[in-house]
This record gives C-alpha cells, sequence and structure tokens, in this order.
C-alpha cells in the first residue's frame, strides 16, 4: 500500500481525502497494525489502481498471521545441513522424493507438507550415520528438494515466513551441494513469491539472478516465464513477448521429462500454463485466451476430472478476466464462480487473480446483480479458508 501511494506522489492525507478515510486509520494501516475491512481494501485497490492485488495481499496477512511456528521446517533443514552422518537406501529416498514432488498439484496441501516433514527427518536420522563425500552430497540434495516442495505448499498454505525459511534454507543445501537446479528453483521461488505479493521489480531481479545461477537447465525456462510475468505486470508487452519467444526456444531444445508431473520438471503444458498468466497480465487477451484453452484441455483427463485443479482453476479465471475485459458480464462471472470449486488450491496465486476479476468487474459494472454475486463468493471463499483457519486443498 505504501509502496502504490508512493508511486502515485499522494501522502496519506492526500489519499485520506480521496477515499474518504482517516489518515491515522491508513497510517495504521501501512505499518500492519491493523486491517482493513473489505470495504475499504476495495477503495484503496480502486484509488491506487492496483487491479486486486490490495485486496488479495490484505485477506493473505490474516493467513500468515496463522503460521504459529514460521521455522518449524527451517529448522529441520538446519539440522540436515549440520549433520555429518551417512545415508542408507539413497534410492529409495530420491523415489519417495520424486513421487512426493508429482502430488504437488493435486493433494491436499496440509497432509504433503506434513509427509515432506516426515522425509526430511529421515534425512536428518540418515545423515547422522557414518558418511562418505558423495552420499552426504547425495542426501543434501534429497534435503534440497523436499524443502522446496515444502516451501511450495507452506506457501499455498498462506504461511509466508515458513515459506520464505524454507525456500533460503533449500538455496543453501543446494549451493553446499553445489545443485545449481536446487538453487534455480530456490531463485524460481522468491520471484514467485514476489510477484503475488507485488513486488514486480523484486519478482524481475529474482527471476534474473536464477537464470544467471542455473544455466540452461529445465528451471530456467521457469524462471523466464517468471519474467516475462513480472514484465506483464509493469505492462512492457514487448518484453512480454521477448522472454517468452526466449523461454520457448530454450524449452524446446531441452530433452522431455520423464516425469511431466513432478513439480519441478517443465514441460510444453506447463509452459502454456506461464504464458496465459503473462499475456493475461499485459492485457493481451487474445494470446490470454488461447493458452487458457490451452491449459484446461491440458489438465482435464476425458472423463472430465481436472488432472491439475489449480492450473484449470487460474485459467478458469484468466478466461473471467478477459471476459470481463470484453464486456460479456455473464460468461464473466460463470467462469469465475466455477474456479472456486477447485479442490486444490494456491492461495496467493487464486487470491490474487480472483481479486483482478472481482477489480475488473467493480470498475466496469459496479451495480450489477453479477458483480455482487461474484464479490459475495469470493468473501465466501476468503473467510472460509482463511478466516476459520481451515485447511486450503
Amino acid at each position: 500500500m505504501r509502496a502504490l501511494r508512493e508511486a502515485h506522489g499522494l501522502s496519506l492525507a492526500a489519499l485520506a481525502e480521496r477515499l474518504p478515510a482517516d489518515k491515522g486509520h491508513l497510517s495504521r494501516l501501512e505499518n500492519g497494525h491493523r486491517k482493513p475491512t473489505d470495504d475499504l481494501a476495495r477503495r484503496i485497490d480502486n484509488v491506487l489502481g492496483a487491479r486486486g492485488e490490495l485486496i488479495a495481499n490484505a485477506h493473505l496477512d490474516v493467513a500468515a498471521a496463522q503460521d504459529a511456528r514460521p521455522w518449524e521446517t527451517a529448522d529441520l533443514l538446519r539440522r540436515v545441513r549440520l549433520s555429518d552422518a551417512t545415508p542408507a537406501t539413497l534410492e529409495s529416498l530420491q523415489a519417495t522424493i520424486t513421487d512426493l514432488c508429482c502430488q504437488y498439484g493435486w493433494r491436499d496441501a496440509r497432509q504433503l507438507r506434513a509427509e515432506g516433514q516426515g522425509w526430511l527427518r529421515e534425512t536428518v536420522r540418515l545423515l547422522r550415520q557414518p558418511v562418505g563425500l558423495r552420499e552426504h552430497r547425495e542426501l543434501l540434495v534429497c534435503a534440497g528438494w523436499l524443502a522446496l516442495l515444502i516451501g511450495c505448499v507452506e506457501y499455498d498454505l498462506g504461511m509466508r515466513a515458513s515459506a520464505e525459511a524454507t525456500r533460503t534454507a533449500a538455496r543453501q543445501l543446494g549451493e553446499e551441494a553445489g545443485h545449481n537446479g536446487i538453487v534455480g528453483w530456490a531463485w524460481e521461488m522468491a520471484a514467485w513469491f514476489a510477484l503475488t505479493q507485488s513486488r514486480c521489480s523484486a519478482a524481475l531481479d529474482a527471476a534474473r539472478a536464477g537464470q544467471e545461477a542455473a544455466g540452461s537447465s529445465s528451471v530456467t525456462v521457469q524462471l523466464i516465464a517468471q519474467e516475462a510475468k513480472s514484465l506483464g505486470r509493469l505492462g512492457d508487452l514487448a518484453g512480454v513477448r521477448r522472454a517468452l519467444d526466449r523461454g520457448r526456444h530454450l524449452l524446446d531444445h531441452l530433452p522431455a521429462p520423464d516425469r511431466p508431473d513432478d513439480h519441478f520438471q517443465v514441460d510444453p503444458a506447463k509452459w502454456s500454463f506461464y504464458a496465459m498468466d503473462a499475456y493475461r497480465l499485459a492485457e493481451d487477451d487474445v494470446r490470454a485466451e488461447r493458452y487458457a484453452a490451452e491449459v484446461i484441455e491440458a489438465g482435464t483427463a476425458p472423463d472430465g476430472v481436472e488432472r491439475s485443479p489449480m492450473r484449470v482453476a487460474e485459467a478458469q479465471l484468466t478466461l473471467a478476466a478477459t471476459a470481463a475485459r470484453a464486456g460479456d458480464l455473464e460468461h464473466a462471472v460463470h467462469t469465475g464462480l466455477t474456479a472456486f470449486g477447485a479442490d486444490r488450491r494456491s492461495l496467493p496465486s487464486l487470491l490474487l487473480i480472483a481479486g483482478e476479476v472481482d477489480a475488473e468487474l467493480h470498475r466496469r459494472y459496479p451495480r450489477e446483480p453479477a458483480t455482487a454475486e461474484f464479490e459475495s463468493a469470493l468473501h465466501v471463499l476468503r473467510q472460509t479458508v482463511i478466516g476459520s483457519g481451515s485447511p486450503v486443498r
């Protein structure tokens, strides 16, 4: 809020006059001492042209406040790094970790986090045995992949402090093991975190730093995609196209992944998902709709079961946003409401895109019953997911 206000050249008094609102209350909001009501968050978002970002982040703050033990995973990872014992059954452990990474897109987030932490404890146990250099490095790599997975799930749950601590530990493990892929994914997570927190310049810096660290590997493709999304948020459509062309060229020259459902592998289906996001943010609606259709098709089985519920939900919200901008209010609201039924959600991404749709609807159709219907459903979703502290699935 402060960054956007200052970018618009507004003092707190000037912002208070435009809303209108109490200047002292706005100061307490900026300092994190108070939380805004839905109505005030929407008005601030509108005055500062935040396209729903402030609304989404206001609710994510509530989720983050529920993170009672933010350093739990980081403490496990610290024990891994300080251990000097040897591993056993490395091949079995590595296969298990790969299977867990393949479950990221559909499994209950809290269950996946708990199991990931359980295997992290097992990795600590193995490291406490006599160690050889090769085995020690391979166990550090196992811990690094587990940390990346747990950090992603923690962020999906709105546990921002835990997720950042886990991400940082994963990068340190990758650096200690000399594993550029893990280091690159840690930077990719930094870009994702920053982008969903409306820190576009920081997201761009992280995406570019990650590319430098990772070289020409699979994660570099996703880092380029995050660069494209950051440029889209900054309104640089030409930059978006250049980045996506560069990423697609690199992807086409990489071997096909053995497990395309692995969250830490990039395949053409995942590339369509990131291109969709970048073009929606840049308001290139024709391309955004085309890629959204590809994402929904790839993420839905022939029997109608959603194989990638998080991607499909965000594609549906993308179609809702483009429909709203095209003047099709009924289609925008229907498609947007459909996205709220996803069985597995990434809280920051879902609320951010839903906030974009909500802001678009209020800007274009402020008094329409359909707009109120979408707003009400989004409010219920936020209260169910955040206010009650119930699991995000």
